[in-house]
């Protein structure tokens, strides 16, 4: 299979490269090869490249920064997937696209699943859902909504875990939500599921493919820290006492019910952590 995947140089999708190459035929693309928010140059990519299937792990992802830069979130995150899902659309190509946790409220009381409505607080979370609406346009298009992501240390170092990784390497403090519960995903067991979904060629629509299981950020960051060998030296913070431009769902764990009935079980999040941070301790 021919597979073009979109910000190939990112944590997502250094990881969706690395778990396609050697098994089908890969096409990276980091943003200096694709501006996938220019029209003109995604057509002309996927006519030279006539991918099978396409992946796309690029986007916008500062959340405060998209109040003020609505515009740019809006073209990253969702006309960039109405020029992918076209460009699918025009080589009967499947569509993969990523999507977030933060299109619901984080209202709930138990873990989100596929059937429940979205309720988007903020502009990068109306523009995730736009991206999501977009990606229906292709022929066979997926939506995978990943939250929470981490990976293996000396990967691209992005993402609130890599920064909890960092601080507790360094020994310095880290400071940690007690009141977001999440349900983390390591970007290699997303990448496998994602692999696992195309080459079974599983019904479009939408997916949760994150980890098994929830936890706070301080759960999180107090289980990396016991792994790692390091002294948890958290300090506890609340959404309601911080002052942001963009609200945070408190709430978002997801099920990954839908994905482990369709044959693609996930890990917990404690056992994907651990390989994660595999021979790292010191």
């Amino acid at each position: 299979m021919r597979v073009a995947v979109a910000g190939a140089r990112g944590q997502l999708g250094a990881a969706i490269v690395g778990e396609l190459q050697g098994r089908h035929e890969v096409i990276a693309l980091d943003r200096a090869a694709l501006d996938v928010t220019d029209d003109r140059a995604v057509a002309d990519a996927m006519q030279r490249v006539v991918p099978e299937a396409i992946v796309n792990c690029a986007g916008y992802n500062d959340v405060d920064g998209a109040e003020d830069e609505p515009q740019t979130a809006l073209d990253a995150n969702a006309f960039a997937v109405r020029a992918l899902a076209r460009a699918a659309a025009a080589h009967d190509a499947a569509l993969v696209q990523f999507s977030s946790d933060f299109v619901f409220d984080g209202t709930a009381s138990r873990p989100y699943t596929e059937a429940d409505a979205p309720n988007p607080r903020s502009t990068y979370a109306a523009s995730k859902l736009l991206g999501e609406w977009f990606a229906a346009d292709a022929p066979r298009g997926y939506v995978v909504r990943v939250e929470s992501l981490f990976g293996p240390i000396g990967g691209p170092p992005r993402g609130s875990a890599a920064a909890i990784f960092a601080r507790l390497i360094a020994g310095e403090e880290a400071r940690v939500f007690v009141d977001r519960t999440v349900s983390p995903t390591c970007v290699t067991d997303a990448a496998a599921a994602t692999r696992a979904l195309l080459e079974r060629r599983l019904p479009s629509g939408l997916y949760h493919c994150v980890n098994s299981g929830s936890c706070t950020w301080y759960e999180f960051a107090a289980e990396a820290a016991r792994l790692l060998g390091r002294p948890a030296r958290l300090v506890p913070i609340t959404l309601d006492g911080l002052t942001l431009r963009a609200a945070r769902p408190k709430f978002c764990a997801l099920s990954n019910a839908k994905l482990a009935a369709a044959g693609i079980p996930m890990a917990g999040w404690q056992e994907a952590l651990a390989t994660c941070l595999n021979g790292v301790k010191g």
